[in-house]
């Protein structure tokens, strides 16, 4: 079986690791990318496209136009709809797009061509968007008959919303983010994959509690008020505080790989509970705190999670810094439970059995 992954960019580095796995059920996966890791992940095809609105600068631009449209929000605005959908949203939506489309037709043809693309047995669009607008791409796998899913993150729903034609078309639609089940009314849920032995658990705490925080995006994770507990706690002398930030992700895995706690994030801005900085911590046998709300405390009852909100943050963080042996528990209890849900030989599992269901030649 021949599978293909198209995604702006490699973000967390799980298209490297399907792409193994992949292979080594003794299939052909080639995964192809708009624009390059700003982690440095593995890249396998690159377009190199101009116009990346991944990195920050593009993305503040973008920011500040959609707030002439949605308001203070501005871009993480969330659309309503069930699903939502995405449309042009003013004049310079529509010429900015054409512009685009235009300069990025001619690369991703040629790719087409250069890797026959639409050789492929199944397609899997990692943002749920094809590479132009006018979806030409996912109407011609269509055409030849190939299996589409559309793997949705984050703002692909929340911000964005669903383009029209790939939702139409899609044999499947999987997210590994719980708040976003709600968003479609046709969509699987899939532990986020992860290689979860690269890491062993520490085997001992520091003489002073390190606590870390590790935001790609400070707005999403609530970090000003992390941050701002954190730093009163220094300053008592309980803990030591390492804000992990626009590093390599070599360097900040060895940073939190030195944690005794790590906070992912409070509220629910960037999606609810926990991400792969989570699942990383939890595979190191950290401590981890997140906000999980009632609704995903349903969905995962077996969580390891110490939960905390924008009102009791501290004085959860204050007892357990003092609670040496919880912290070494919940360490355990971490490691255990991302083993048993997020290791990718047992999401993979999970995915291959939706490739069944699809009556693919598994």
């Amino acid at each position: 079986m021949k599978i293909l992954y198209i995604s702006p960019e490699n973000t967390v580095g799980t298209l490297t690791l399907w792409k193994k796995e992949h292979e080594s059920r003794g299939n052909d996966c080639r995964t192809v990318t708009f624009f390059r890791s700003p982690k440095n992940f593995e890249e396998d095809i690159c377009l190199d496209l101009p116009f990346n609105f991944t990195g920050k600068r593009m993305a503040a631009l973008r920011n500040f136009i959609y707030k002439q449209y949605r308001g203070e929000e501005g871009y993480f605005k969330e659309k309503e709809g069930y699903p939502p959908v995405w449309r042009s949203e003013g004049w310079f939506d529509v010429l900015f797009f054409k512009l685009k489309d235009w300069l990025w037709r001619p690369i991703v043809e040629q790719a087409i061509q250069d890797y026959q693309l639409y050789d492929f047995d199944v397609v899997h669009f990692e943002s749920g968007s094809d590479f132009l607008k006018n979806e030409f791409f996912v109407k011609g796998l269509n055409a030849r008959g190939k299996k589409i899913i559309a793997h949705y993150h984050g703002e692909d729903l929340r911000a964005r919303g669903v383009m029209p034609i790939i939702d139409t078309l899609s044999d499947l639609n999987l997210t590994n983010e719980v708040d976003l089940l709600e968003k479609h009314p046709k969509i699987e849920f899939l532990f986020l994959p992860f290689d979860t032995f690269q890491f062993s658990r520490s085997v001992s705490l520091n003489e002073k509690i390190r606590v870390a925080h590790a935001p790609t995006n400070r707005f999403y994770k609530g970090s000003d008020k992390i941050i701002s507990v954190c730093e009163k706690l220094v300053l008592e002398g309980i803990v030591d505080f390492d804000l992990i930030e626009n590093l390599p992700h070599a360097t900040a895995l060895e940073r939190k790989a030195k944690s005794d706690i790590f906070i992912d994030q409070i509220g629910d801005k960037g999606g609810w509970g926990y991400g792969m900085n989570s699942v990383e911590s939890l595979s190191m046998g950290i401590c981890t705190l997140t906000e999980i709300n009632d609704k995903y405390n349903s969905f995962i009852l077996d969580h390891p999670f110490v939960n905390v909100n924008q009102n009791n943050f501290e004085s959860i963080l204050r007892d357990l810094s003092q609670d040496r042996q919880k912290i070494e528990a919940k360490g355990i209890d971490a490691r255990n439970w991302v083993v048993k849900n997020h290791d990718i030989t047992h999401v993979s599992e999970k995915l291959y059995q939706y490739y069944k269901n699809m009556e693919l030649p598994v």
